[in-house]
């Protein structure tokens, strides 16, 4: 089981506090922002900002605050400008690979604070490149199994997908980066209902994990991703769902 995906699809479907939502808004706005800087105002010719913005919608974000983050991006705000995009690269719990993107205006103190949450979780921060030739960036949409057939998905190979796999109990399409719109797109024009879509850093090999061992590299993940400066983190493991969904609900 890809374990990161499954962890996401569970940890979604849990109640969400107003001040977790406040955090959550927060950073979509700065990677809207960063992403609308670096690429320009348009999302039809700036991949990285039209996936920013569906994240912002798919969490409920009011269009005024993604019309006003993009606003704030192409124009001359000082504290966007500020902002740079950091990566850091680690090791959890089982030797799980880890690539973890952050937006920082400080990155002294934001590397400080992530090689504090990879040692007390049990894992190590490395130096650049010492993960990231594992990963690849691509285009994933999420679908649930039980609301979806493999033939239904095949028409995402004409609209641009590269691949649909299914992962126990979900489909995963995958695209290359400048299609993951227009293949969502398809998706939703044909009538399947879509859990997610986002680009990401697809592992192109995965580490399976004892059971023992999955409670910690769980909080490794869920503290990295709580962190104010986090944008993504992505992981290569292979976990059994029921496993993960003992975890959560522990």
């Amino acid at each position: 089981m890809a374990g990161h995906s499954k962890w996401a699809q569970i940890k979604h479907k849990k109640a969400v506090t107003d001040a977790r939502r406040g955090a959550e808004f927060t950073k979509l706005a700065r990677a809207v922002q960063v992403a609308a800087r670096d690429g320009g105002g348009d999302p039809a010719g700036n991949a990285s900002l039209a996936n920013a913005i569906q994240k912002a919608k798919d969490a409920g974000m009011p269009k005024q605050n993604i019309e006003r983050a993009t606003a704030k991006g192409t124009g001359a705000d000082t504290d966007t400008a500020a902002i740079e995009s950091v990566v850091y690269e680690g090791y959890g719990p089982g030797g799980v690979a880890i690539l973890v993107e952050a937006l920082t205006d400080n990155r002294n103190r934001t590397g400080s604070e992530i090689r504090h949450i990879f040692s007390r979780s049990g894992g190590n921060l490395g130096e650049p490149g010492s993960v990231a030739w594992q990963f690849e960036k691509k285009g994933v949409v999420v679908v649930d199994a039980e609301r979806a057939s493999e033939d239904d998905l095949m028409m995402a190979i004409d609209a641009g997908a590269e691949d649909v796999a299914e992962d126990e109990n979900v489909y995963e399409v995958v695209t290359g980066p400048s299609d993951l719109q227009s293949v969502r797109e398809a998706l939703e024009k044909a009538g399947i209902p879509i859990d997610s879509a986002e680009l990401t850093m697809r592992p192109t090999s995965r580490v399976d994990v004892e059971e023992g061992q999955v409670g910690s590299l769980m909080r490794l993940i869920e503290a990295l991703e709580e962190h104010d400066d986090m944008n993504a983190v992505h992981a290569n493991f292979n976990v059994d769902g029921a496993v993960l969904e003992r975890v959560a609900a522990a």
